[in-house]
């Protein structure tokens, strides 16, 4: 694969020699620190010298690989004008590739005049590094696995202690084999790159465990990814190697330096005004669309060149296969909204790089016209809320449901055909890292955020739950079958979808977060899963239905249902659905039949997907052809011949 131009921002190590480069519109001066290996006691302090377009640089005969170094930038100190040079400040390199620890919140970062060398991370001079190049390991319609490393990883009873808790630990044949047991085509890793905790967090002896909230959007964590880049990348060819493809959660709308009483790290202190949107006749006020302080400029031109430049190196250096991006809206407004022509979207799609890369787009913020569910531009994919709502929304027993589960379920043309789609981008969910867990989702009817210390406020409250009579905890065993059921008929409709489906980790086992839809703070058993504790039957469930999506192609289409016999839409008497069925407020069964090819019998078939999510067992009648007779392929959900048993779907294959 040819490279495309890359910007020699950063540390370039060439031959003997390093050149560190860095941009600031509005320094006097910048000066770059190096420091020991231990990365504590500073040796050097150089003026870079100012070149065209504002570059500052520097060359060195003796900055080989591993040196440690950062930069300090003079200037004006005007917070009210968004002017915020500090050279007390210690400042992390925005192109830094690694770092030498990670980051921790102390109020010092956020101090005028306050040194913070001991306090910041060193960026570490790194050698190039490439790995091999080839297509996306990612199958259309096929299941992104969503994983939390730390949570994921630090409990399981197979991985070695030394690696629970990293990235690496997702390279153990334990682990893979569970990923290929549930028929998972690319794990979506949230953020590994390099964080720091809100400043909230630490008085309440809480810590942050999802990442959401970056500082150097090139250096992984060195608390996830200890080995740096080729622990990532050895990760990724074992994942390969299982036919797994990796997908990484990036954030680009916000940084960790937060709102004005946030600390100075890196871009804030390099050039304020270049890297985040301020109102424009107020320059010392940040525009907030993220509601985590501020907002990284994704259409000014230096950021844009750091975003793609950032892709890029994860793709050419760790065979990335491709990318989420959280709070995506934002990649694709200016001050005039949001466009899905915007330069960094076009740009995107059209890098050498980057075009086939899998792309994601979390597709809403809290900004104006921040909701743009169905207008990013294709190949993009999307987050669909709008399934994952309609879909809560049907199990949970609410009225004039069916048609938005019959939409969801068809891959929602209404969403995706606006814009001349011919195909959906849903990626369809019920549970995500955000909100809660499969299984709370039906044992709490109320979110239960205490743990986060701020007195439940915190998290979304309109989830569309239920709790099955008993909110949260209990050994009544009616209640816990009843969940149970509810979950697997959830994962059922989950499967049964046109386009990508995601998949929480532990969700496939009903882990739990004891009803906390908002646990990002919560690095600790209530965020880590038991493996001990995992439920076997709903994993064998999911596995199954895992067998059954790849086993007809129906599945791994995603082209719009033309209605011409590719789809029909019938009650359980096997009569067509009428208006008054779609229409009638307690019409609570659906067969979604289906023509598809059978990879099992190598012809072509039918597939009816029966759903009934009513507390009784359903009769059912599939249109029988001369010849043939139906077969179902769950078991758990047959109530006996002809039935369809309560709370669940049915799979049924024409047997020829």
């Amino acid at each position: 694969m040819p490279n495309p131009p890359v910007s020699s921002l950063g540390a370039t190590l060439t031959g003997g020699s390093t050149t560190f480069l860095v941009r600031s519109s509005t320094a006097s001066g910048i000066d770059l620190c190096l420091y020991d290996e231990t990365g504590d006691r500073e040796l050097r302090r150089l003026p870079m010298q100012r070149g065209e377009d504002d570059l500052y640089s520097l060359t060195l005969a003796d900055a080989p690989a591993g040196t440690r170094y950062g930069f300090r930038a003079s200037g004006n100190y005007d917070p009210d004008n968004g002017l915020w040079f500090d050279p007390a400040k210690l400042l992390v390199d925005p192109y830094a590739r690694e770092l030498d620890r990670p980051f921790h919140y102390d109020p010092r970062l956020s101090a005028f005049g306050d040194d913070t060398a001991d306090l910041v991370p060193k960026a570490i001079v790194t050698a190039p590094q490439s790995a091999p190049q080839q297509a996306p390991v990612f199958e259309t319609g096929g299941l992104i696995y969503e994983v939390a490393v730390r949570p994921f990883t630090m409990l399981h009873p197979d991985v070695p202690e030394h690696q629970r808790g990293t990235v690496a630990a997702l390279a153990h044949p334990a682990v893979i084999a569970h990923l290929q047991r549930i028929g998972v085509s690319a794990i979506e890793l949230m953020p590994v790159t390099a964080w720091i905790d809100e400043r909230h967090l630490p008085p309440l002896k809480l810590t942050n465990g999802w990442g959401y909230n970056p500082i150097a959007l090139m250096a992984l964590d060195p608390r996830l990814v200890p080995g740096g880049m080729t622990e990532l990348r050895e990760t990724v060819a074992a994942l390969h190697a299982a036919g797994i493809g990796t997908i990484l959660d990036l954030v680009f709308n916000h940084s960790g330096e937060s709102d004005r009483f946030g600390a100075t790290l890196s871009m804030r202190g390099l050039d304020n005004h270049v890297y985040y949107r301020h109102a424009m006749d107020r320059p010392g006020d940040l525009i907030n669309d993220t509601g985590c302080g501020n907002t990284i400029a994704c259409d000014h031109p230096m950021v844009r060149t750091l975003i793609l430049d950032s892709l890029r190196h994860f793709v050419l250096s760790a065979g990335i296969d491709g990318f989420r991006f959280d709070l995506g809206s934002i990649l694709g407004r200016d001050m005039n909204g949001f466009s899905s022509d915007a330069a960094l979207l076009t740009e995107m799609r059209t890098d050498p790089v980057l075009k086939d890369r899998v792309l994601i787009a979390e597709p809403w913020d809290i900004g104006p016209g921040g909701y743009q569910l169905g207008n990013f531009p294709a190949p993009f994919l999307e987050w669909n809320d709008r399934a994952r709502d309609d879909l809560r929304r049907t199990w949970r027993g609410d009225s004039h449901t069916i048609g938005d589960l019959a939409t969801a379920l068809a891959g929602s043309s209404n969403i995706f055909s606006r814009n001349h789609g011919e195909q959906t981008r849903s990626v369809n969910f019920i549970a995500a890292h955000d909100g809660f867990t499969l299984l709370d989702l039906v044992s709490y009817a109320g979110k239960h955020n205490e743990a986060n210390g701020e007195d439940n406020r915190d998290g979304h409250n309109d989830n569309h739950s239920w709790n099955n009579g008993v909110e949260g905890a209990t050994n009544d065993p009616e209640v816990l079958a009843f969940r149970r059921r509810d979950v697997m008929a959830l994962l059922s409709t989950l499967f049964a979808t046109r386009g990508a489906i995601m998949l929480t980790a532990g969700d496939e086992g009903g882990r739990s977060q004891r009803g906390n839809n908002n646990a990002y703070c919560q690095d600790n058993a209530i965020t880590w899963i038991d493996w001990t504790t995992l439920d076997d039957t709903l994993i064998a469930h999911t596995a199954t239905l895992a067998q059954i999506r790849a086993r007809f192609d129906v599945f791994h289409d995603t082209a719009f249902f033309s209605g011409n016999g590719d789809v029909e839409w019938l009650r359980f008497d096997g009569q067509p659905m009428t208006t008054v069925d779609w229409e009638s407020a307690v019409t609570d069964h659906l067969v979604m039949l289906l023509s598809t090819g059978d990879a099992v019998q190598g012809r072509r078939t039918r597939l009816a997907i029966a759903v009934n999510r009513s507390h009784a067992p359903h009769a059912i009648q599939l249109p029988v052809r001369p010849g043939s007779d139906w077969q179902s392929l769950l078991p758990l959900a047959n109530a006996g011949i002809g039935r369809v048993a309560a709370r669940s779907v049915g799979f049924h294959v024409e047997i020829l």
